[in-house]
């Protein structure tokens, strides 16, 4: 594994020779999303997001990539680790290492190098944060209060995720808005019936090997 040797460590990857098949990766990704990609070049012109540190804890998968690759382009600084100790792409995130991301991600951690990632995301001390089941936002809150005057807000995009922070904001321990992307009519009406409902169905395939013909 490397990362870089600053004061902070800019990023940790798997293997950055992998790089190149990654970069193929997102530009095949990047092909299927148009509407990011009408999003990434309004941000190219405008620069809506120039200074802000976003931290980011999300799948670090091709689509993934996509979006960062956006924030990117609209004058974003990004840290980004796994939401998922098993959904990492190794390709991607050597590749994302390469376009400048302090990205903290490989298959395959332990829990402690789950952890420490998380961290490293946090000592770049982000204005907003972007949360996959709330790992980030609570080890925020728990572990590194040194950084809660920092942040403005964040989203979150799971249903488990928003219960915990819920139940944090219920208790007076929530300290910063959230945004719950889950209840977006955009996420619910589309992503969550028709994603869902093509996993549901791809999923049976997979687990009883028939063909629906």
């Amino acid at each position: 594994m490397h990362g870089g040797r600053s004061l902070l460590v800019n990023y940790k990857v798997k293997d950055e020779g992998l790089a190149e098949k990654g970069f193929l990766q997102i530009e095949w990704a990047s092909k299927h999303m148009p509407v990011l990609n009408h999003i990434k070049k309004r941000f190219s012109q405008e620069k809506p997001l120039k200074g802000v540190t976003l931290g980011a804890c999300l799948h670090v998968t091709k689509e993934t990539a996509v979006l960062v690759d956006a924030f990117l382009a609209g004058g974003a600084n990004v840290a980004l680790c796994g939401s998922n100790p098993l959904s990492t792409q190794d390709e991607v995130a050597a590749a994302l290492a390469q376009l400048g991301v302090h990205v903290y991600a490989w298959r395959g951690q332990t829990t402690e190098e789950y952890y420490w990632c998380i961290e490293r995301v946090i000592d770049h001390k982000p204005l907003i944060t972007l949360d996959d089941g709330a790992d980030l936002v609570t080890t925020i809150h728990s572990k590194r209060t040194d950084v809660l005057p920092n942040v403005k807000g964040g989203t979150e995009e799971t249903t488990t995720g928003v219960l915990r922070l819920k139940a944090m904001e219920k208790s007076g321990t929530l300290k910063y808005a959230i945004i719950a992307v889950n209840d977006a009519y955009t996420k619910y009406l589309f992503d969550n019936r028709y994603g869902t409902g093509q996993s549901t169905i791809d999923g049976i395939l997979r687990a009883t090997n028939i063909l629906l013909a």
